[in-house]
């Protein structure tokens, strides 16, 4: 006589994790977006001068890449995680289009507002970032 078992059960499913190789590629795309975010309290002084000119330059100049940084950090985080870095970075971008419509019309109380904004995403944003 011989006795057969069937395990009827699934394996358990295997969370997602960060390798040390992809959290180091991480940290590089995140180095380059904390050099731009870093910047931000000089866009903040040339809205207090109320230089909206300068203001404009500077959003379409050093911060112009930011949404490309953005993205390479957001497209490297685990699935789960992309979507709320991937729509943070939109809102980011969106609050410096405002800033800089703001800017174009010397709309200082909306372009203070839009400042704010920038930096509280850009703070969520990076809370998002895997830290090795």
């Amino acid at each position: 006589m011989a006795i057969v078992m069937v395990g009827c059960s699934s394996p358990q499913a295997v969370k997602p994790t960060y390798t040390p190789e992809k959290i180091a590629e991480i940290q590089g795309y995140a180095k380059d977006l904390t050099a731009l975010s870093d910047r931000l309290p000089e866009l903040q002084e040339l809205i207090q001068k109320e230089d909206f000119i300068f203001a404009r330059n500077f959003i379409h100049g050093p911060l112009g890449e930011i949404r490309v940084f953005m993205s390479r950090v957001a497209g490297s985080l685990l699935p789960n995680e992309q979507k709320p870095a991937r729509d943070l970075a939109k809102q980011i971008a969106n609050d410096l289009v405002e800033i800089d419509q703001a800017s174009a019309v010397n709309n200082y109380k909306d372009a203070v507002r839009y400042y704010g904004e920038t930096v509280k995403d850009l703070d969520a944003f990076a809370k998002l970032i895997p830290q090795g």
